[in-house]
């Protein structure tokens, strides 16, 4: 396979494909003896397959690396990897936490200048109120 279908197919850009190739993330990839450009084995196209599910999560490189030398070990691989996944799991929910927090405090904003706009002071004032509560989560 050719970069741009590796790309479209992992939805890892192709300079993102290039630095894993760089970096040791995926092996060095072959080239096309006549245009020099790179073609992908089946193989590496998995592994670049597992590598753009794992970057869409917003794992890092250190625990891509990780993930990738722990999968040849069998059942002794797989405490590791658990672990790898929980704390992932675990990163992911902080993060959707804060993210409900940000999205709170625009709607109140919102609902704040709604109300401002329609010159109902009371429901302003309650935004106003919830609006200083989420801030000091934020």
């Amino acid at each position: 396979m050719t970069i741009q279908q590796v790309s479209r197919l992992s939805g890892l850009s192709e300079p993102t494909l290039r630095y894993y190739e760089k970096i040791g993330l995926i092996p060095a990839v072959d080239r096309d003896r006549d245009s020099g450009h790179r073609r992908y084995h089946p193989g590496v196209v998995d592994t670049i397959r597992s590598l753009g599910c794992l970057r869409s999560t917003g794992t890092s490189v250190q625990d891509m690396r990780a993930y990738l030398g722990h999968l040849d070990e069998g059942a002794q691989g797989a405490a590791p990897l658990r672990d790898l996944f929980r704390r992932n799991a675990e990163r992911l929910e902080r993060e959707m936490a804060l993210m409900e927090v940000r999205l709170r405090y625009l709607r109140l904003k919102a609902d704040m200048w709604d109300a401002r706009e329609r010159g109902d002071a009371d429901a302003e004032r309650r935004a106003i109120e919830e609006v200083t509560d989420v801030m000091d989560a934020l």
